[in-house]
C-alpha cells in the first residue's frame, strides 16, 4: 500500500481506483436498471473535431485512432476500463522495476506519455479480443456495408450534425454491433431513439429517422 501511494505512483494508482469506482457504479446502476452510459453522454459530444476532415487534420487522426482501438465495434465503457487498467498496471510495473534498480521512483508526469503509448496497444488487444468473441468465426467477415438498412438504438451520447453518438444493433446472425452514427443537419437523436443506417461515412454511419416499415422489418 505504501508503494501504491508514493508520489510517483499516484497517477497510476488513481487510474486503477477510477476503474474500480466505475465497476462498482456500473454494478449499482445495473441493479436499479439505469446503466452507467449516462455518465458518458456529456463527454463524447464535447470532442470538437471535424471527423470528415482530411487525414492530416485532427479529425482524421482521431477517427483513425478510434477505429484502430475498435471504438464503435466494442462498447466504449469496456475500452475505457481496459485503458485505465493498462495505464495503471503498466505504470506501476515500470516504477517497480525502476525502484528495484535505482532505489527511487521516477516522477509520474515523466512516465505519463510513455505509459499512455504502451497502454493504447493493450486497449486495441482487448477490443480485438472482444470483437472476435462478439462476431464469431461465422460472421467475422460481415461487411460494414451490409449494416446499411439496419435500425439501431442510440446508446451513448446525442447524435447531431457534427456530433456523432454510439448506437447498437443486431445483424442477421443476431450478433450485436456498436457503431458511431451522425444524422443530417436539423435532426437530433437522443439516447434510446431508433435510427436507420443509410450510408457509411468512414468510421461512422449517416442515419435518419426510420419509417414504421423499417421498424417492423428490423425488430
Amino acid at each position: 500500500m505504501a508503494f501504491l501511494l508514493q508520489d510517483g505512483n499516484q497517477l497510476f494508482t488513481g487510474a486503477l481506483v477510477l476503474m474500480l469506482m466505475i465497476a462498482v457504479l456500473e454494478g449499482v446502476m445495473t441493479l436499479i436498471g439505469v446503466g452507467i452510459s449516462d455518465m458518458l453522454d456529456n463527454l463524447l459530444p464535447e470532442v470538437d473535431v471535424d471527423l470528415d476532415g482530411p487525414e492530416t487534420e485532427a479529425g482524421g487522426v482521431l477517427t483513425k485512432l478510434l477505429g484502430w482501438l475498435r471504438f464503435g465495434e466494442v462498447p466504449a465503457l469496456i475500452l475505457l476500463v481496459a485503458f485505465l487498467v493498462g495505464f495503471g498496471v503498466t505504470g506501476l510495473l515500470i516504477q517497480m522495476f525502476v525502484e528495484s534498480l535505482f532505489g527511487k521512483l521516477l516522477p509520474g508526469w515523466l512516465l505519463a506519455i510513455p505509459v499512455l503509448l504502451l497502454a493504447l496497444p493493450q486497449v486495441r488487444f482487448v477490443g480485438n479480443l472482444l470483437r472476435k468473441f462478439a462476431v464469431g468465426d461465422e460472421t467475422e467477415a460481415v461487411s460494414r456495408q451490409s449494416f446499411i438498412g439496419r435500425v439501431a438504438v442510440i446508446t451513448i451520447g446525442q447524435a447531431a450534425a457534427g456530433s456523432p453518438a454510439e448506437a447498437r444493433f443486431s445483424d442477421q446472425f443476431g450478433t450485436t454491433h456498436y457503431v458511431m452514427v451522425e444524422p443530417d443537419a436539423g435532426e437530433t437523436f437522443s439516447q434510446g431513439d431508433k435510427v436507420l443506417l443509410v450510408e457509411e461515412l468512414g468510421a461512422k454511419f449517416r442515419v435518419t429517422r426510420p419509417t414504421s416499415q423499417h421498424l417492423v422489418q428490423n425488430n
